[in-house]
């Protein structure tokens, strides 16, 4: 998984960044809100790690820009030495998944982070993936619609199958890019706006599927579901975790 961490200090930060990375996980580290939030919204991240007192705002802070701006429940753990039964209320109530006190012990922090990563995407294992219409078949690649079998390149599929998990969600393209592809985020390229105009057509994404890519200006992309009304005209369907911009 890919995890930021917010940690202001130092040594913390290193630990837990070797606890995990050993774990086979891969974590950035930010040692301000600011920072942190900026990687996040424009990264492509699995999991969240928060401190709670941080120089320039608190980690509730923190939560609730990321629960107000992108608006999908990607796991969000505090780790802090605030301990008490009011503080672990109050953060959950604010939108965390778990809580744990430092220092964390490395077994119990690797164990609680990947029972979220499994809660969080129950379809991670399954060879059979269905979005609406459309069957997508993770061992043999391929993605089936209204019985047939679409022509889509590995790359198609890639970026298909991303989109479909991350339905709702706002997808930049220097996330795409790194997710899907494995290219640096400072890459200038028009690959991505490539596939996408190749996938809304070979994938039929339109009402009477039941999805839309929606491009959003200057930041990237959303899958978002959409049902057709009896005039005709378009609906979305309404979505927890669809994100908030656009």
């Amino acid at each position: 998984m890919r995890i930021a961490l917010l940690e202001d200090e130092y040594e913390q930060a290193q630990r837990v960044q070797t606890i995990l990375c050993e774990r086979g996980h891969h974590c950035d580290t930010f040692p301000t809100g600011q920072g942190f939030l900026s990687a996040v919204l424009h990264r492509s991240y699995d999991l969240l790690i928060l401190d709670w007192q941080i120089p320039d705002m608190t980690g509730i802070d923190v939560l609730a820009s990321v629960r107000a701006q992108l608006n999908w429940q990607i796991p969000v753990v505090f780790l802090t030495q605030r301990d008490s039964e009011q503080d672990i209320v109050r953060a959950l109530d604010a939108g965390a998944d778990d809580f744990l006190a430092k220092p964390a012990r490395a077994a119990e922090l690797v164990a609680r982070i990947n029972a979220l990563a499994r809660r969080s995407n129950p379809d991670a294992e399954k060879e059979v993936l269905r979005y609406g219409p459309f069957e997508v078949n993770t061992q043999q690649r391929s993605i089936i619609l209204h019985g047939e079998e679409l022509t889509l390149t590995d790359k198609d599929f890639d970026l298909t199958l991303f989109l479909f998990q991350n339905q709702g969600r706002l997808l930049t393209r220097e996330m795409l890019l790194e997710r899907v592809w494995g290219l640096a985020r400072d890459i200038n390229t028009r690959t991505v706006d490539t596939h996408m105009s190749r996938l809304r057509r070979r994938l039929g994404l339109n009402p009477e599927n039941g999805f839309r890519i929606k491009t959003i200006y200057q930041r990237g992309y959303r899958l978002e579901a959409i049902e057709a009304t009896d005039s005709g005209s378009v609906v979305e369907t309404l979505n927890p975790d669809r994100a908030a911009n656009g």
